[in-house]
C-alpha cells in the first residue's frame, strides 16, 4: 500500500487532505515523496515558527530528550518553571497553565473565568460572550464558544452558557453584557479560521472598558496570533489593552504539542489545588522546545515580520483577481475572484503550499522565512489569482 491508501484506510476520516505527502524539509521548503521541491507558506497552520528542522531548536529539543522526556506535573521541572517565567515576563501575566492544545487552552481560560465570576459574585454569573465569526477550538465547550453555527450542528446538545456578539458592534456587545450574568468576554485580535479578519481598534477597547466598568475578565485567543506571528508577540499588544488571561499554543514549541493559558492578576490565584490538571501540560521536552523559540522573538525578528508582511500586502493588493488583502503580520487572508480551494491547486502545481480560511487564501509562514523565498512564492500566487 502507499501511504495515501495507507492513510485512507486507516486513519479517520476527518481531514480533506491535500494530494501531497510531504516526506522531508528545511526551514521554508518541504519535498514531497518524489523530491519535488515546495515553498512553504503554512508553516503547519502557524506551527513551525522558525520553519522545518530548525538547528537550535533541534538541539534544545534533543538536550532534553537525553535529560527526561516526561515526569508529570507532581514533580518539578526546569523547562517548565523558566518557559512560565519568559512568559510572564514578556506579558506582565502573573501565573500560567500548561496543556497540549489551543483548544484546552482555551477551556482552561473559560474555566478560570467562570470560576472567577463564582467565587466573586455567585454561580449565576457563568455566560461567557465570544464573537460571530470567531473559532476557538473543537471540544464541545470550545465548539459552543465558537462563532459559527456550522460548526455546532452535528455535536448538540453544547456546553451551555456561551452568546456571541457582532464583531466591531460595540451596542450588542455592551448589551449582552448587560442582558446576561457574564463571566468572562472571549475574543481573537485577528478571526484566523474566520477569514483573516482583524478586529476595529476601537471595538477591543471597548470591549476591555465594558469588562472593567462591570468586573468580566478579558479573554484574548492568541493560538493562531500569539508568539509574534503579527509583529508583536502577542496580537492584543497592537491594540492598547491589557487581558486578564491569555490563552496560546501553536507556535509557541516550534512544532511540538504545547498549550498555555496565562493568567494576569485578577486571575493568578483562581485555580488552586486539583481545581485544574494536565498529564502531559508542561511536558519538559516541549517546554524546552518553546524556550527556544520565545528567546528568539525579538525586536529585530518582529521587525522582519513587519517588513515581509508589507512586501506582502504591497505585492499582492490590487493585483488581477484578488478583491482585498487582510490580517496583520504574516497572517494574510487574500479575497479571490477564483474560489480559494482552486487557486491553492493552482499554487501547489506550482510548488507553493497556501492554505484557506473560509472564502480566503491564507498565508501563515515561518516567521524567519527568507525574504528571497517570498519573492518566489509570490508569482506563483499571482498567477493562480489571475483571471
Amino acid at each position: 500500500m502507499t501511504i495515501k491508501e495507507m492513510d485512507a484506510a486507516y486513519v479517520a476520516s476527518t481531514y480533506k487532505r491535500f494530494p501531497l505527502e510531504i516526506a522531508s524539509g528545511k526551514g521554508s521548503v518541504v519535498f514531497d515523496e518524489n523530491g519535488k521541491k515546495y515553498i512553504d507558506l503554512g508553516s503547519g497552520i502557524a506551527v513551525t515558527s522558525f520553519g522545518i528542522g530548525d538547528d537550535e531548536w533541534k538541539q534544545a529539543v534533543t538536550a532534553q530528550l537525553d535529560l527526561v522526556q516526561h515526569t508529570s506535573n507532581l514533580y518539578y521541572t526546569a523547562p517548565c518553571a523558566r518557559l512560565a517565567k519568559m512568559l510572564c515576563e514578556r506579558t506582565g501575566m502573573r501565573k500560567v497553565f500548561f496543556s497540549n492544545s489551543g483548544a484546552e487552552a482555551n477551556e482552561c481560560a473559560i474555566k478560570a473565568a467562570r470560576k472567577y465570576a463564582a467565587d466573586k459574585h455567585g454561580p449565576e454569573r457563568h455566560t461567557i460572550i465570544t464573537l460571530k465569526n470567531s473559532f476557538h477550538g473543537r471540544t464541545l465547550t470550545t465548539l459552543a464558544a465558537t462563532g459559527q453555527a456550522h460548526y455546532h450542528e452535528l455535536f448538540r446538545p453544547l456546553t451551555p452558557g456561551f452568546v456571541h456578539a457582532e464583531a466591531n458592534n460595540v451596542m450588542e456587545l455592551a448589551a449582552l453584557a448587560k442582558t446576561y450574568p457574564t463571566a468572562g468576554i472571549l475574543l481573537e485580535c485577528v478571526q484566523g479560521e474566520g477569514g483573516v479578519v482583524p478586529l476595529e481598534k476601537d471595538f477591543v477597547s471597548a470591549a476591555a472598558e465594558i469588562c472593567r466598568e462591570k468586573d468580566i475578565l478579558l479573554m484574548v485567543d492568541e493560538v493562531q496570533t500569539g508568539n509574534g506571528r503579527t509583529g508583536e508577540m502577542y496580537a492584543y499588544m497592537h491594540y492598547g489593552v491589557t487581558p486578564d488571561i491569555v490563552s496560546t499554543a501553536k507556535g509557541l514549541a516550534g512544532g511540538l504539542p504545547l498549550g498555555a493559558t496565562l493568567l494576569g492578576e485578577k486571575a493568578e490565584h483562581v485555580l488552586g489545588f486539583g481545581d485544574h490538571g494536565s498529564t502531559f501540560g508542561g511536558n519538559p521536552v516541549c517546554c524546552a522546545g518553546a524556550i527556544s523559540i520565545l528567546s528568539r522573538i525579538d525586536d529585530k525578528l518582529l521587525a522582519g515580520v513587519k517588513e515581509k508582511s508589507r512586501f506582502l500586502f504591497e505585492a499582492l493588493t490590487g493585483a488581477p483577481g484578488i478583491r482585498g488583502v487582510t490580517g496583520l503580520g504574516l497572517m494574510i487572508g487574500i479575497q479571490t475572484e477564483k474560489p480559494a480551494g482552486e487557486v491553492v491547486a493552482a499554487c501547489m502545481e506550482k510548488g507553493v503550499l497556501c492554505l484557506t480560511a473560509k472564502d480566503r487564501v491564507r498565508l501563515l509562514p515561518a516567521l524567519n522565512i527568507p525574504m528571497e523565498l517570498l519573492k518566489a512564492a509570490v508569482p506563483a500566487i499571482l498567477a493562480a489569482c489571475a483571471p
